[in-house]
């Protein structure tokens, strides 16, 4: 299949490229760091971003995706499902 823009650099503001599920954990890193994160069920999101900061998104709609760059998702505090990494 052709892809038209297999020659262009990807930044930051361009689509994902990439995706894995998320397995929140309150020890194991994700096996990179996200470009966004797709919320597939209400609730929290509790995270550790790239610059090291721990940050809870309380209350956050399903079908939502957070243009964070995250490095884990935290168990603990976690309350909503369904979680994609996009890279």
């Amino acid at each position: 299949m052709p892809d038209r823009f297999s020659d262009h650099t990807s930044g930051l503001t361009a689509p994902a490229s990439h995706g894995f599920s998320i397995v929140p954990s309150d020890t194991l890193d994700l096996p990179e760091v996200t470009r966004a994160i797709f919320i597939g069920g209400s609730g929290t999101v509790s995270m550790v971003v790239s610059s090291g900061a721990e940050i809870d998104f309380v209350g956050v709609a399903g079908g939502t995706v957070l243009p964070i760059r995250a490095r884990r998702v935290k168990l603990t505090g976690t309350t909503a499902t369904s979680l994609v990494g996009l890279a």
